[in-house]
């Protein structure tokens, strides 16, 4: 059951961003996302974000031996250790701004053995199926994912998270995040695929045919979550969208990141209806099933600087934008004050 942010702090926070001393409007997106985040945390002076906590959910995917990628598989192993090292693009971003950062091998198709048990201690399966011609998953996967994304989420708040966002590693991750988009959303394949890792004209030809391929299979199972989930999808998607519909459910908000985030974001509306007023868009990647899905949660990102890496770099990014908004809102002079 989701409980809606606090329409009457909402309204509160409008009053007082119209009566700042500045013209009307004149904070453009940041306003709107200090009235957001005063809704949400139910005040509308409210401090900004102090505990900002990221989890990156890494899997692999069976497409992506099926030309639908510019890289193998191999690399995400590699970058999970990036992440452990603090190397990854989103490590040094976190660092930067002060955001806690975590991984976790949800269906990684290997192993790591010397590094800590604890990455792996929600792991479904070594790897997904390719959506196009199999399931992602068994059921019986999903609902084990669905279960730790939703302990996960009690995980990061237990820690205290104010503010939490979703990442995601895996080479070919794009492919089930556009078919689950297109498959909620009842979009076709064209109006959803986009050039992923930066694949060439023939592999972008080819991704469109695996996601309608994998729709036609699919058929009408989209229209329940978890068999959407386990014909198109993975278990780190699975988990990611349980993490996210379990933080709206705790009245805990989340900056959205890139199209496997939005993808997630997507899903956690369709499990747990009215999550997505608990969610702000962190960018807008490059890929256009991100625009779409957006759209539908109608959500409006703060950045828009082209970037597709992923991994809950573009939310990390943003972060300093929502802390900004909160503290104009808070700590600017009102007109009348001045006067």
């Amino acid at each position: 059951m989701i409980t809606p942010p606090s329409p009457e702090v909402r309204s509160a926070a409008r009053e007082r961003l119209d009566a700042l001393a500045i013209p009307r409007g004149a904070l453009g997106r940041l306003g709107e996302t200090a009235v957001w985040w005063a809704a949400v945390r139910g005040h509308a002076t409210a401090a900004p974000p102090s505990n900002v906590r990221a989890v990156v959910f890494a899997g692999d995917h069976g497409v992506a031996a099926h030309g639908v990628s510019a890289y193998p598989s191999s690399v995400t192993v590699a970058m999970v250790r990036a992440f452990v090292t603090g190397v990854a693009g989103v490590s040094v971003l976190a660092r930067q701004h002060g955001v806690a950062l975590r991984v976790l091998d949800l269906g990684v198709d290997g192993e790591f053995p010397d590094l800590d048990p604890a990455i792996g201690a929600y792991k479904v399966r070594r790897g997904s199926g390719a959506i196009h011609v199999e399931d992602a998953m068994t059921v019986e996967e999903t609902h084990r994912a669905l279960e730790a994304g939703r302990r996960i989420a009690a995980e990061e708040i237990a820690a205290g998270a104010d503010l939490l966002i979703g990442g995601d590693m895996g080479i070919g991750n794009t492919t089930p995040a556009a078919a689950l988009i297109a498959g909620v959303l009842g979009l076709p394949a064209a109006e959803v695929v986009g050039r992923g890792t930066g694949i060439d004209d023939a592999a972008l030809a080819r991704k469109i045919e695996v996601v309608e391929a994998a729709l036609r299979r699919a058929g009408d199972r989209v229209k329940d979550p978890v068999e959407l989930l386990t014909a198109l999808g993975s278990p780190d998607l699975a988990a990611q969208a349980s993490f996210l519909a379990a933080a709206a459910e705790a009245g805990v908000p989340v900056l959205l990141d890139g199209v496997i985030s939005v993808a997630a974001a997507t899903v956690a509306e369709f499990l747990a209806p009215g999550a997505k007023a608990w969610f702000a868009g962190g960018h807008r990647s490059t890929e256009r099933a991100q625009w779409r899905a957006l759209e539908a949660l109608e959500i409006t990102p703060l950045v828009d600087v082209g970037m597709r890496l992923g991994e809950g770099s573009g939310a990390v990014v943003a972060v300093p934008l929502v802390r900004s908004a909160a503290l104009l809102l808070s700590q600017m002079a009102l007109l009348e004050d001045l006067m």
